[in-house]
């Protein structure tokens, strides 16, 4: 894989699905509909899902697509594939509340190599490079990458008070027993993948997630935060997040600065 050239045209489906999605936004009304698992759909999920996957099945045929919209059950363990969460933060968009992101990552060998979380409500961008670092574009975003600044985890966190990060939408008791296991100096919420980039630029230190997610939910925001200095591992087993599972499910898992000190049950 050209990963300079995977990067360009994941960048520009991000931005252009971000627009689409911002039109949709910005509207007086928008219908919603229930899916199967009850989860929220909009015009907006659906319109980003289709440019985006227009745009990756054109620039690379050859290489298996997996998105949100269009999932089905197959075994991808150690295959190269790509995966698409349009709009992750549909419970956040409808509320209007900002806290939403396009997600596009590459996977190879169960590990999310490259990556691009783009908010637009936010005007927040980032995403790998062609040498497995990670940035954030400052805006406004152009056809062309414009001023980049690096981005790494908190190299010191201070396990005597940790920032924690936390869901918006899905925070529950088991979630909340956990955080209390740590000494925390301040928490925070957040939605969609945004908690990965948060730890990825050193704005918070850990993050745990106790709920249901899905790869594509999280595979873009896993590929920067490691491209970032951090890491993502399952919360039973502390072992590294994989991906390509039949189901796409993932177990509960933890995203952190690797000098946090995790408390293992």
């Amino acid at each position: 894989m050209d990963l300079a050239k995977l990067n360009i045209v994941m960048r520009k489906l991000a931005l252009e699905a971000g627009e689409k999605i911002m039109e949709i936004y910005r509207s007086d009304d928008f219908e919603t509909r229930a899916k199967d698992d009850n989860s929220p759909v909009t015009a907006a999920d659906e319109a980003a899902d289709a440019l985006i996957s227009e745009g990756l099945r054109a620039a690379f045929p050859d290489i298996p697509l997996v998105t949100e919209e269009q999932a089905a059950t197959h075994d991808l363990a150690g295959e190269t594939f790509l995966i698409v969460d349009p709009l992750d933060g549909t419970k956040e968009f409808v509320q209007r509340r900002g806290d939403f992101t396009v997600n596009i990552a590459y996977v190879e060998n169960g590990r999310p190599v490259a990556g691009v979380v783009y908010a637009p409500a936010r005007e927040r961008l980032f995403y790998t490079t062609a040498e497995g670092n990670a940035v954030e574009e400052t805006a406004p975003f152009g056809a062309e990458p414009g001023e980049q600044r690096p981005i790494g985890v908190n190299p010191m966190p201070d396990n005597r008070g940790l920032m924690v990060v936390a869901s918006k939408s899905h925070r529950d008791a088991a979630t909340d027993a956990y955080i209390g296991r740590y000494k925390t100096r301040d928490m925070t919420s957040a939605g969609s993948s945004l908690k990965f980039c948060l730890v990825a630029t050193g704005e918070a230190d850990l993050y745990p997630r106790l709920g249901r997610t899905m790869e594509w939910d999280t595979a873009a925001g896993d590929a920067v935060l490691r491209g970032a200095g951090g890491e993502v591992v399952t919360f039973a087993e502390h072992t590294p997040l994989s991906y390509g599972k039949p189901s796409f499910e993932n177990p509960h898992f933890i995203a952190y600065a690797p000098g946090v000190l995790l408390v293992k049950d």
